[in-house]
């Protein structure tokens, strides 16, 4: 017989086939009114953006995993599976390609404003003038906010542009690229500042006012993280009031709800938290997300577990 597990969060349908393939999946509303459904929990799969709530894991008296499809795992209540036991995985890696792409391709969109010149030949006005001219990549100074496994990849992409990086992060890795532990001051050297840290009470609004400050009316700010690392509301002031150039944005505060006065801005490209979407990405996700469920009930032990901070 498959195992009873708990589905927070929707997939699409191939993903979703493979979930219904190996597991007895059941839904939130399933459990209402159902002890005897509780009591036969004993997984969670999930996705990094959607919230895991505390009450809803106390709820389940047997549960002893929570399988995210996703790095993140910063809105699974971490502290109240550690008391209880519960193994929470992730699906580090498989990823870290697809992120970095969407990264380098809006990082290109912000410079060479390849959204505007897109409507711009669309709306047939290149028969009455010239487009305006962008920026080149080469030579600019990229700040990379946490360098982990994406933030490396995202660096390794941009090398090819003949950049000069920098990074901000817990500590100095000793690595060919400058380490700047003064977040201020690696914004205030970039003309580019990418967000690739986790998220999380420690980040939470760590892109603040005077960081944008720092950044500048020639900078640029590409999150790639979460949108809690950001103070929305103070870059959205420094976005209509040009004290930065500009922004590209795959994650927001309040998703997939995003402030309205983003989309009156002409000065960000936004994309819904594509980062990680692209047909092979997600199947490697799910399927490490499966098989994380699969050998933690096979023998105790899953693939990628997530250690303690």
């Amino acid at each position: 017989m498959k195992i009873d597990i708990l589905q927070v969060g929707a997939f699409p349908p191939p993903l979703q086939a493979m979930v219904d393939a190996e597991f007895e999946c059941h839904s939130e509303a399933a459990l209402a009114g159902n002890d005897g459904l509780r009591h036969a929990i004993r997984g969670i799969i999930t996705r990094s953006a959607v919230k895991v709530p505390a009450t809803l894991v106390e709820s389940l008296p047997n549960l002893q995993i929570i399988s995210t499809s996703g790095v993140g795992y910063d809105l699974i209540p971490r502290d109240v599976a550690a008391k209880r036991g519960i193994v929470v995985t992730n699906t580090p890696d498989v990823l870290n390609t697809a992120v970095a792409e969407l990264c380098v391709g809006l990082v290109l969109s912000l410079l060479r404003r390849i959204p505007e010149a897109h409507r711009y030949a669309m709306e047939g006005k290149w028969a009455k003038a010239q487009f305006s001219m962008g920026s080149n990549l080469s030579g600019k100074e990229v700040g990379i906010v946490g360098l982990g496994r994406i933030g490396k990849e995202i660096a390794r992409r941009l090398n090819a542009f003949d950049v000069k990086l920098s990074y901000f992060g817990r500590n100095d890795q000793k690595l060919a690229y400058r380490f700047e532990p003064d977040i201020k001051a690696l914004a205030r050297s970039a003309d580019i500042l990418i967000v690739a840290a986790p998220g999380g009470d420690e980040t939470s609004k760590l892109i603040d006012g005077a960081v944008l400050e720092a950044l500048g009316p020639q900078g640029y700010l590409v999150n790639m993280a979460r949108g809690t690392l950001v103070d929305e509301a103070a870059l959205l002031d420094a976005l209509a009031n040009r004290r930065i150039a500009g922004a590209g944005l795959d994650v927001f505060e309040n998703e997939p709800n995003i402030d309205a006065r983003f989309l009156a801005l002409e000065n960000v490209v936004l994309t819904p938290h594509i980062a990680s979407a692209t047909n092979e990405t997600r199947r490697a996700m799910m399927r490490l997300t499966l098989d994380n469920l699969q050998a933690f009930f096979g023998s105790g032990k899953a693939v990628t577990e997530v250690v303690a901070d």
